[in-house]
């Protein structure tokens, strides 16, 4: 019998010894892009145009793209293979966000920008999606059955981790750049973040391997995908963006109501400390600890905090309200992503995934243009309310998930005829 603390130390090795050297960089700098893309065309457009409305509902367009588009790009990759959809996607992605620019300091009508804005979430490519698929079909196809569970916790728990810190940090990202250099920067290195670290992982010798594991069993219908246990999982990974969006615009509000408005990146960061210590802590979990029942537990405790938000009048309250806010969000997000990577159809992992990341880009967009609207009209104290809905949206879909995971238990049982 093997130990736990054996498992642990044999497990990453092997993994790595399948991955290369190259393989995490690329997968984890390939994310930024994607998590500076809706704020970075937000900051863009308000700063040329002037208009808040029209930025909001540019940025908001690019989260329409992505939804509409993202899960077909999800199973063309399940279909044709990670590669050429990757390469196509990257290279449509980037000549876009550089249009799009160019075209915002034309003043060019807002349509146009529109345009431009749904096909950039429309070919935004989905790294963090098939880097689990990769990933998923290492493990299973590659390592010793001994090792496959405890390496599946960790590998997702340090995937979610890496979401969870570009879509805290991508934000503080544009800040800077927008700052130290211009508002044109942060899209535009974006666009070469893409093909250098996208285009780099879309060419990356494991992207043969997923096609290895996915075409060496039935694939799962579409029906499958689009079922109750999988949609939960888009409706939670749903409120989790709606909390991204929501945030932030509202802590940049209350940021520029002290004069610090240019700070509210870095404030914003905090929300990555806790997030990140306990989104690599749930591999220590023990399997008692259910993934239903932690999708509950730690959405619960990002509500405790959360509703002090509109107590709040200080930034040094503010940053702890955040610290225990990422304790709460951090490990919700990989639970959710570790549900999705168990429940998907066989030979539709790429497909799942990228319905959970889309779904989190979809959040943020509409939420950081409905929030800046309700900024303008109403003020911070009103615009806080809307990441308290979130966290309540979060725990109400897991007991909804919870529900859904009971009936899959006991269809699982074997019947007593």
């Amino acid at each position: 019998m093997i130990s736990g603390e054996s498992v642990t130390t044999e497990s990453s090795p092997r993994l790595l010894s399948h991955l290369g050297s190259t393989y995490y960089p690329l997968a984890m700098m390939g994310r930024l892009p994607f998590a500076m893309t809706v704020v970075g065309v937000l900051t863009l457009v308000v700063t040329v145009t002037g208009s808040f409305t029209d930025a909001g509902a540019t940025s908001a367009v690019v989260g329409i793209g992505t939804a509409v588009a993202g899960p077909f790009l999800g199973m063309a990759a399940d279909r044709f293979g990670q590669r050429v959809v990757l390469l196509a996607s990257t290279l449509v992605h980037s000549l876009t966000l550089v249009a799009l620019t160019v075209l915002t300091y034309q003043h060019r009508p807002v349509g146009v920008l529109m345009a431009a804005a749904f096909v950039i979430g429309a070919s935004a490519p989905q790294l963090a999606a098939m880097s689990r698929a990769r990933l998923l079909s290492i493990i299973n196809l590659k390592l010793p059955s001994h090792v496959r569970s405890r390496t599946l916790n960790r590998t997702m728990s340090v995937e979610s981790m890496a979401d969870e810190l570009v879509f805290v940090f991508g934000p503080v990202a544009v800040g800077v750049l927008s700052v130290q250099i211009a508002p044109w920067a942060p899209l535009v290195v974006a666009a070469a973040l893409t093909l250098v670290c996208v285009g780099g992982f879309a060419l990356h010798p494991t992207a043969s391997v997923v096609r290895r594991a996915e075409h060496s069993a039935p694939t799962g219908s579409l029906r499958d995908v689009l079922s109750a246990k999988i949609l939960v999982l888009a409706a939670g990974m749903l409120s989790i963006g709606t909390f991204f969006g929501s945030m932030l615009t509202s802590l940049t509000s209350f940021m520029d109501d002290r004069g610090a408005g240019d700070s509210a990146g870095v404030v914003y960061g905090a929300l990555g400390i806790g997030s990140a210590i306990f989104a690599i802590a749930v591999v220590l979990f023990p399997a008692s600890f259910t993934l239903a029942a932690r999708w509950i537990v730690f959405a619960l405790v990002s509500l405790v905090s959360v509703v002090f938000l509109p107590m709040i009048h200080s930034v040094p309250a503010m940053v702890a309200v955040l610290v225990v806010l990422g304790i709460g969000l951090g490990p919700t997000l990989v639970t959710i992503f570790s549900l999705g990577s168990a429940r998907a159809p066989v030979g539709r992992s790429a497909t799942v995934m990228t319905i959970l990341s889309s779904a989190v880009v979809v959040g943020q967009s509409l939420l950081t243009a409905v929030t800046g609207r309700v900024v303008d009209a109403f003020g911070t104290s009103v615009s806080m309310w809307f990441p308290i809905g979130s966290v309540v949206l979060m725990v109400l879909f897991g007991l909804w998930n919870a529900r859904i995971e009971k009936g899959i238990q006991t269809a699982s049982l074997p019947s007593d005829r």
